[in-house]
């Protein structure tokens, strides 16, 4: 049982994890699943006596996704916590950390962020997860890692499909500065930390990644990803404009 429980938590030195195999398709495809039916039957949910127990349940889960992350490092000693990969800057991560409070409090200002963050940078790691490249479906991190990943997505279309929440062009630009924050800290600490990749500003990855595409230059890296998240952040209020432009075109009618 011990050596199961070393193999299970613990993480390989060979590449078990392919991108666009089952193994990546199928959690999409259940998040997918999930936020399907959360549409159709959102009317239900919201007159549902036990709708609060149903945001409380999901954030929970969320929390205790994130936090299982760093109970495993802090167990197992040869996966050790270290300041050069582990520290909380990242966008998944505090994603979870805002969704969370957005369940609990029904918060607009962290749907904002939620929103914008998960459409523009943690979509990146459902398309390429290199982070598990070395866990694969026999590995804790692969559940812990698609928990926390797609259960953003599934709070944040909950908001939207049962409270009715939405974004704005104001809460683009919350969003936008927000994002320019954390890149700002993530910036100072590669700079600081030698080894550091936060936001993957400093580096390709050492896995195969869709931001392989983004030049080694720094300066030069930075502007791509400037420009990728702005356009990403078009994107994702692109049906709401349409919608509010249909919706004043039949109110003229």
């Amino acid at each position: 049982m011990k050596d199961f429980l070393k193999y299970f938590f613990g993480q390989g030195t060979e590449i078990e994890f392919t991108n666009f195999t089952l193994a990546h398709f199928l959690p999409i495809l259940l998040m997918i699943g999930v936020i399907l039916l959360i549409s159709r039957f959102r009317k239900p949910l919201a007159d549902c006596k036990w709708e609060k127990n149903i945001r409380h349940i999901l954030a929970f889960l969320l929390i205790f996704s994130e936090m299982s992350y760093y109970w495993r490092l802090v167990a197992i000693p040869e996966l050790g916590p270290n300041p050069v990969d582990h520290l909380p800057i990242t966008v998944c991560g505090w994603v979870v950390v805002f969704a969370s409070y957005m369940l609990l409090g029904k918060s607009q200002t962290l749907f904002d962020l939620c929103y914008f963050w998960l459409l523009s940078g943690s979509v990146f790691a459902l398309l390429t997860p290199t982070v598990i490249s070395y866990t694969g479906p026999t590995r804790f991190r692969y559940y812990q890692f698609w928990v926390e990943h797609t259960l953003g997505y599934v709070a944040v279309f909950y908001m939207i499909f049962v409270h009715k929440m939405r974004p704005t062009i104001k809460s683009a630009v919350k969003a936008y500065i927000g994002l320019g924050i954390l890149a700002t800290i993530a910036y100072f600490v590669n700079d600081m930390l030698p080894g550091a990749n936060y936001l993957f500003m400093a580096r390709p990855e050492s896995t195969p990644s869709v931001l392989d595409i983004l030049p080694p230059n720094f300066a030069l890296r930075l502007l791509v990803m400037v420009a990728a998240i702005t356009v990403l952040f078009v994107l994702a209020y692109l049906p709401w404009y349409l919608k509010d432009r249909k919706a004043k075109t039949v109110a003229c009618v």
